[in-house]
Parts: structure tokens; sequence; C-alpha cells
């Protein structure tokens, strides 16, 4: 079969096309041709050499994130059979429930081989039907950025009708962020540095936008836009150049779901989360059944996930450079013919 391989986190040039025989599966997996990939800002850090959980070793498979169908299962597999449409789980072995130990081990295109392979061996638990309207292409967009957005929205937040949430950018999980709040009833207001991408996400229902860019403070913003109360909760993933300002930006015992650090890590200071009563909370993908549960929503509201672009699978250098751009709006794909 065909795959990529990541030889050396030493950049993007480090990725190669390579030959190997298709993975045998153990009693209790699946095989899944994959049919497409997309990609994740954790996929260019691990092959940039930023990413902290990145693995000790060569020739990688990389990518956490694909769709397909099964053509093959185990001997102790019996919810699955040949022909079904599924996605791959982040974590291989977070079923439910609070992560294990062991979880991160199980990490798709990190501490194990990932998915940018026309084959890959699944655990049966590690897979997860797609919804009947989403095409390969779009499911393959779920498993990372989707699921977080989930887990930070439903699993740390609870969001409701009514409630008010902060999105930062629109990449993969800020933009799933605004679907499913929306989808809620929340009303969702976005920060950008580009008007175009603004009106964009206007579009797709959030009630305010600011450009970041022209409103630096964009804190005091927000406060003016929700009448000096705040925001019940930020989806967080710039890190040092914006914790500050999202726990200035929600309201007293107000939420910060920490995603990401685009912007880099910073030293936190602990009165200003004692000064709003903060609950903080890192989220770190989610569980099979978190994924089970957000496609549940995803198959009620007919979601479609936002595709920016959809390369060929040849080109899989030129997606990352794509991501490495931060030009796209939404998820970037790569078809496996």
């Amino acid at each position: 079969m065909k795959c990529y391989l990541l030889k050396s986190p030493t950049g993007i040039d480090a990725l190669d096309q390579a030959e190997r025989p298709t993975a045998a599966i153990l009693p209790g997996q699946v095989l899944v041709r994959v049919r497409a990939c997309s990609l994740n800002y954790r996929d260019l850090a691990i092959a940039v050499g930023r990413y902290a959980g990145a693995p000790a070793r060569n020739s990688l498979v990389p990518l956490s994130d694909g769709a397909g169908e099964i053509v093959e299962v185990g001997s102790r597999v019996a919810r699955w059979k040949p022909g079904d449409r599924v996605a791959g789980c982040f974590f291989q072995r977070w079923t439910g429930g609070e992560a294990g130990a062991d979880t991160a081990a199980s990490a798709l295109g990190g501490a194990i081989d990932g998915m940018l392979a026309q084959y890959v061996a699944l655990e049966q638990d590690g897979v997860v039907a797609i919804p009947e309207h989403l095409s390969f292409e779009e499911a393959a967009t779920l498993p990372c950025a989707a699921v977080t957005a989930w887990h930070a929205l439903v699993g740390h937040a609870g969001v409701k009708a009514g409630d008010i949430v902060l999105v930062q950018g629109t990449g993969g999980v800020s933009i799933f962020a605004l679907q499913l709040a929306h989808a809620f009833g929340a009303r969702v207001i976005v920060i950008s540095s580009s008007d175009l991408k603004l009106e964009r996400a206007r579009s797709m229902g959030a009630s305010d936008g600011i450009n970041y860019k022209t409103r630096p403070e964009w804190d005091a913003a927000v406060r003016e836009l929700t009448a000096g109360r705040g925001v019940d909760q930020v989806i967080e993933v710039g890190g040092a150049g914006t914790f500050a300002r999202s726990l200035a930006a929600i309201r007293v015992g107000g939420r910060v779901s920490l995603i990401g650090v685009l912007s880099g890590m910073a030293e936190v200071n602990p009165m200003l989360i004692l000064q709003k009563r903060a609950n903080v909370q890192g989220i770190s993908v989610g569980s099979t059944q978190y994924f089970e549960a957000m496609n549940r929503a995803i198959t009620v509201n007919k979601i479609r996930p936002v595709i920016d672009r959809v390369f060929a699978f040849e080109d899989t250098k030129a997606a990352y450079r794509h991501l490495q751009s931060a030009a796209h709006f939404g998820k970037i794909v790569i078809r496996i013919d």
C-alpha cells in the first residue's frame, strides 16, 4: 500500500511517499481503506519539531484524522462489517469517561502511526460510524477538531441556548465551535485578523465579529458587545498572546476552554483567574463516546464541515504548506484515491 512517512521532525520536506505492506489486523481490530484525511495544526507542529508530545522515533505515518470504509474485521469484532463507513478516533484507547493513563499512548499520528495511508488497522472501539449525509472528505475533518470543539462546548461548558461563546480565529476547532454552538442556540462572537473571514463567520451564524488587528483590545470590545457582562465561554486556541484577554472577556464564573497555544506558552497570573472565579480547563480532543454523541447532533442539525481546500494524495506537502500559510478558513483535506 502507499503511505507517507515523516522520516524525521525536521520540516515538511521530511515527508516522503512510501510503499509498505498492508497492515495485518488483530482479533479486535478492523482494517479501513482510507478515502480522505484532514490536517490539524498538531500535524504541522509534529512535522517541524515543535510539538511537545511528538514521538521519539522516525518513520512515522502522520495525521490523526481520516475516514473510509471497513474492508476486513477481526475474529472478535461484532459491531462492524465490511462496507461500513467509519472515521478513526484520535485516541484509539479512550472509549468514554475520564481519560486513562495510557490514553496518550494511543494517539494516531503521534504516539502511533496515523491515517495518511491507503489502509489502516484500527481498534474496533476506535472507529465511529460516519453521518449518512457526509462525504468521506467531510467526515475526515471530524476526529480531532470537531470532537475537541464538542468536548469544550458540551463536556466542559454544558453550553445551552442563550449562552454567549467567544471563538478565536477561523481554523478547524473554531469553525466547528461556531457551528455547534449556533446549533445549540448560543450567541457566538468571533475574533479574527481578517474582515473577510469575519464576514464569512457571520454568514454561518456568528452574531458579531471583532478584528483584533484593528481592535487589539478585543476583550474590551467583547465587554461592550455584552453590555459589560462578558461571555460565558472562550474557545482559547492562542495561548500566550490571548489567555489574559480571554480571562478579561469572560463573565464572573465563566469558562475558558484551553485548546491550543498557537502564540506560544505564557506565565499565568493566578490573580486573573481568582478575580473572575474562572473555570479553566485543558481540552485534549475527546473519547469515542463524545465522537458518537457529536455525530448524532451533526446528523439531526444536518451540519456540514467547512472545507477550505481538497488536495490530492500526491500533493500532501502542498497541503501542509497551505496550513502553514494560515490562509485557510475551515479544514484542509487530502483525498486518497
